[in-house]
Parts: C-alpha cells; structure tokens; sequence
C-alpha cells in the first residue's frame, strides 16, 4: 500500500513543506530536488513491479471496490509515474538557473511539487470521479505556475488556458453524473465490466464523446488546441517545459484509459473519430509550427501535432497500436520538455526567443547545439534516436490495421516536423550572430542547473534509441495489460464484483 501511495504523499509533502519554507529559499531548493528524486525512484520501483503484468490496488480506508477509493497501478500507470518523476527531477534542478529566486519567492516550489501531485494522482485513480478531482488540483496549480511572473502576455494566456480548461472540466462533470446514472458505479473496473451489458448504448456513446472534448480540451486535440499555444508560450521555461511533458500527456493517458476499459467494446463507433481528430490534429498542428518563427510558438504547435501519433493508438485499438502510443508518449514526454529546457538557454545566451534575433550559438555555445541536436533529430523521427521506434512503431501498426492514410498522414507530419528543426537549427545556431547582439553573462551556478538537466534528457533519448527493446518490451506489456479488461476487473474488484451486483 505505501509503495502505491508514495506518488501522492511526497509531491504532497513537498508542496506543505516548501510553502511552510517560503522565507527560506535554499531549503525549498533541496526539499523539492529531493522530493523529486525520490518521486523517480519510486515510479522506477513501481515499474519493476509490474513489469511482469501485474496490477496493484490499494482500497482506501478498506472500502472494498467500487464502493470505496480504489488506487490501481498497472504497466501503464507505472511507466508514467516514473516519466513523471524523472520529468519533475530534471525541472527541479533546471529551476535553481538563471531568474531563480524571482520565481521561489513568488511560491514556484509549492505550486510546482501541487502540480506533481495532480499529475501523478490522476495516474494512479482507479475512479472517473477521482480523477476528475486530480484534474482539478492540476489546473490550479497549473494556472499558478502560468501567471507566476505576472505579466500581462502571461495573465492573458492563463485566462484563455483557464476558460477552456474550465469548460472541459464542466463538461467532463457532466459526463460523470450521467455515467453514474446509466451504469451506478464510477469505478474503471466495474464500468468495464457493466458498460458492454449497458441497455441504452447510444446514450453510453453520446457520455463518451463527451468525455472525448473535455480529455481532448485537455490533451489539446484538434479543434479545441487553440489554448496551448496561446498560453504556453508566455510561461517561464521551466513551467512550459513541465507543461509541455506532462499536462497534455494526462488528456492523452485518460482517454487510453477510458476507452480501452470501458468504451472497447464500441471501437467501430469511437474509432473513425479518433482517427480524424488524430489526422487533423497532426496536420494543424504541424502547420501552425512550419509558420511561425518564434522558438516557444513552434514548439508550441508541435506539442499538438506529436499529440495525434499517440491518438493514432486508440483509433486503431490494438495492442501494437497501444503499445506504440505509449512507446510515444514516453519519447515525446522526454524530448519535447527538453526542447523548452533548450529554447530558454537559447533565450539566456541571445536574449530573444525570436529567431531573427539569434545566430552564432553553433560556436558561441557548441555544448548547447548538440543539446539542442539530440531532441531535435529524434522529434522529427531521425534514427537510431526515440523519435525514429517511436514513428516506426505508429506508422507499422497503422498499416498492419491498414489504415494506410493515417500512416501516410504520419510520415507527412515528420517532413514537416524536421523542416520546424531545421529552420531553428539554421536560425539560432548556423547563421551568423546579428550586429551588436550582447552575450550574457552565465554564472557557473546558473549554467550547471541549465546543462545538467538538458544533458540527462538527452542521454534519456540515446538511450531509448539505441537501447531500444526492454522499452518497447514494457510498451508491450503496459498495452496488453490496458487492453486486458478481465484482468483488470479481477485485480481491482476480486468477488466484490458479485458483492456489488447483489447491492444494485
């Protein structure tokens, strides 16, 4: 039990302990590195242990499920926990850079370890209506850390981040009460095992699409992506780079969730629109990117294109497909946070994230060009890094499942993604530095904290590249363990199944 409740009970403490230490900056630093690290530590143990396929459950309190508060940790949830505390360990450090104490006494470290909390405790939820309550603490925290610097570009960003988040959010209420009051239960195990008998099935398709705009609202699926790049780019860096590897990712991990237990069944009716929105999703949001020239609205738009290969795996819905999205989520996670790590040490060395304004960092700052390279390359799918097996894995199983336009549309989006790179590339680090452009100055502090982070993302990369196997392994397994629903119903419920079906 402790094992599955540690992910919730250290960004908790942290968070406490940090806002309890907000006049004393330099134990906050060192509660949340620690707490961090051991959030990544925790999540490697909790993958270890399910490696083999098992689930773990704890019922709160010992209410039995589905009465109760069930927390469920499979494959699936264990390889994200530990992206996750691998992601907050590499902000952690990256945070104590350059602007550091502005942002630590305008209360990052509370905030930031409240949002770890959210993210891991919508991971670990064994309930639709927990994880409307993680959904929540996410996007408080989030709006926090977004309007940190009090700008006016950041305070008009985070009100369109919040109006839409509140609206999906409204949307996903609703659908849970309307759940409830079509099947009784909120339980994934037990509306797994109720939702193919349900009589009304039209009405269980039309919650389900509302379930697909409110985790589409929050994954920023085509049409309702407009926010992201409104928002994320007025963030400071290390808030985008922890928005851009992980709050998307829940969207994505919630409707994996959600219709590979409980909407399976009705695949022929979910799988063409997941399948459009993925295309479309890929398409704008590749398009978006190709068009502007700002570092932070490129990768920006490039959040929503890479969302679509991973929605590609539901559409398909079969364990290759599966297991590619997740095999995609964990590169993405990794090289997209990366790349926002880099983008504001390109900021730090030029001053400006406008492309027109850098040059000459190939020479200036060659450690930072491969820095940059490495997540580059593997973003647009370049072998032997991530992005290629990630790619590879998408596009194969789209044409094992003959869907050979998603598979089309996918290589597409990839040209489109290195043109993206190597626009930056040309821009920031091949050309020449701009007359009279004012290098500033690095402390050796500042420039560890922003290298050190950047370094473990990338040796991160290579080593998914080039080590390829015992991840996709896992991907395997995490798949067919979401896609094993008996399994899944027999670890969470046990005979409290029967139980429940005597008290209905």
């Amino acid at each position: 039990m402790l094992l599955i409740v540690a992910p919730l009970l250290i960004p908790l403490c942290a968070a406490a302990l940090t806002a309890l230490l907000r006049t004393h900056i330099a134990a906050q630093r060192v509660v949340g590195v620690s707490a961090s690290a051991s959030l990544l530590a925790v999540g490697l143990m909790l993958v270890a242990r399910t490696a083999d396929g098992s689930i773990l459950v704890t019922q709160m309190g010992d209410w039995a499920a589905p009465f109760g508060i069930a927390l469920v940790v499979d494959a699936f949830s264990a390889i994200m926990l530990a992206i996750a505390g691998l992601m907050a360990l590499s902000v952690s450090i990256y945070a104590m850079g350059p602007d550091a104490a502005a942002r630590d006494r305008a209360g990052f470290q509370p905030l930031f370890h409240s949002l770890m909390l959210g993210v891991c405790g919508a991971f670990v939820a064994g309930d639709v209506f927990n994880l409307y309550v993680w959904f929540e603490v996410m996007l408080i925290a989030s709006f926090g850390l977004l309007v940190l610097d009090r700008t006016r570009a950041q305070i008009d960003g985070g009100l369109r981040y919040v109006f839409l988040n509140l609206v999906g959010t409204t949307v996903f209420l609703m659908a849970v009460g309307l759940l409830y009051g079509q099947l009784g239960t909120l339980n994934f195990a037990d509306l797994a095992r109720l939702a193919p008998q349900a009589e009304n099935q039209g009405l269980l398709a039309a919650i389900g699409v509302m379930f697909l705009v409110s985790f589409g609202a929050k994954a920023a699926l085509f049409p309702l992506f407009n926010w992201l790049p409104a928002a994320y780019h007025t963030a400071s860096m290390p808030v985008a780079a922890i928005f851009a590897g992980l709050l998307t990712k829940v969207g994505v991990y919630a409707i994996l969730r959600l219709f590979a237990l409980v909407y399976a069944h009705d695949v022929a009716f979910f799988g063409p629109i997941f399948a459009w929105v993925a295309a479309a999703t890929m398409v704008f949001g590749v398009f978006g990117a190709a068009a502007h020239y700002d570092i932070r609205r490129i990768l920006s738009f490039h959040i929503v294109s890479q969302i679509g290969y991973m929605i590609i795996g539901v559409a398909l819905l079969t364990q290759a497909a599966i297991a590619a999205a997740i095999l995609y989520i964990v590169h993405h996670i990794v090289v997209k946070a990366n790349l926002f790590l880099v983008a504001g040490a390109i900021r730090r060395e030029n001053g400006s994230f406008a492309l027109g304004r850098c040059g000459g960092l190939w020479r200036a700052a060659p450690l930072l060009a491969i820095g940059f390279l490495i997540p580059a390359l593997s973003l647009a799918g370049i072998p032997p890094l991530s992005g290629f097996w990630g790619k590879y894995a998408v596009v194969r199983a789209g044409i094992e499942a003959e869907a050979y336009w998603l598979a089309g549309i996918a290589l597409f989006v990839g040209l489109l993604t290195l043109y993206s790179m190597i626009k930056i590339w040309n821009e920031a680090f091949w050309k020449p530095a701009p007359e009279g452009l004012a290098r500033t100055a690095w402390t050796r502090g500042q420039r560890i904290a922003t290298y050190l982070p950047i370094a473990l993302l990338c040796a991160t990369t290579m080593t998914i590249g080039l080590w390829t196997e015992p991840f996709a392994a896992l991907a395997e397994t995490a798949a067919a363990s979401l896609l094993d629903r008996d399994a899944y119903i027999a670890a969470v419920l046990g005979n409290a199944g029967q139980v429940a079906e005597f008290a209905r």
